[in-house]
């Protein structure tokens, strides 16, 4: 598949223009040619020097990932960025990066992903970010003790972490809000809308009393963890497509 109709196609199906003014994220093809062929596209969360070269390993044309290498410019290649454009260079790898708008997406997305594990039902945006969402809301066919939700989402890819949970809330929980990776600024928005718990991945000290004296749990099941879906969706979707794919599993356990 030419490698910019690839890029097009994902664009489109993300709404990637509608978070261009959201993201710090440089969403779309970061790096490399458009005019090539992609045969093999490896997907991942991150865009480092280890996934870079598991790529390489497998043939990839092309690595497609949540976390890219542009966040709101890059003013030198030194350093890090050195050591990673210059393999995707050597390699002759593309790198296509979707951050908010994957989280956002309400079939493909990252909160999608953690919803359908949940078997989260009557599902609605939620996280808003200006005009547009990055996360999900929903509920549970019937009321679960918290301690049921932290169970399920301890089958995620941890890298051999606890689940951890601020049980602050009621004993059991139907209403569950979710913005993966790092959202516990949306605390308030959940609150608001009546959600027994925030589900997200990774917390910020203040959240702590907040949630305790608002009465609400919120369970901190990774970054890396609940934003796996994501560029799993991407895989099965653009397998669809013609390329062969492949996941790149590198769990951080944080």
């Amino acid at each position: 598949m030419h490698c910019q109709d690839l890029v097009d196609r994902l664009d489109d199906e993300l709404r990637t223009d509608d978070y261009a003014d959201l993201d710090a994220s440089a969403n779309g093809l970061q790096v490399g040619p458009a005019d090539h062929e992609v045969t093999t596209a490896a997907f991942a969360v991150d865009a480092a020097v280890e996934t870079i070269e598991r790529a390489a390993n497998v043939g990839a044309d092309l690595l497609v990932t949540h976390h890219g290498l542009s966040w709101g410019g890059i003013e030198r290649i030194t350093g890090r960025e050195y050591e990673r454009i210059s393999r995707l260079v050597d390699h002759d790898i593309a790198l296509y990066t979707s951050h908010l708008p994957l989280d956002g997406h309400q079939d493909l997305g990252n909160a999608a992903g953690v919803a359908d594990l949940l078997g989260l039902e009557e599902r609605v945006p939620f996280g808003s970010l200006g005009p547009e969402y990055i996360g999900q809301r929903g509920q549970t066919p019937e009321p679960r003790p918290i301690a049921a939700i932290r169970e399920t989402l301890q089958t995620l890819d941890t890298g051999g972490q606890d689940v951890q949970l601020l049980d602050f809330g009621p004993e059991t929980v139907r209403d569950v809000a979710v913005v993966t990776g790092s959202g516990v600024d949306w605390l308030d928005e959940a609150l608001d809308c009546g959600a027994d718990v925030l589900v997200t991945g990774e917390g910020k000290q203040q959240v702590y009393h907040d949630a305790r004296e608002a009465g609400i749990h919120v369970v901190l099941a990774g970054h890396y963890a609940t934003e796996t879906f994501g560029v799993r969706s991407l895989a099965t979707l653009v397998g669809e497509w013609g390329p062969e794919t492949t996941l790149i599993s590198c769990p951080t356990g944080l």
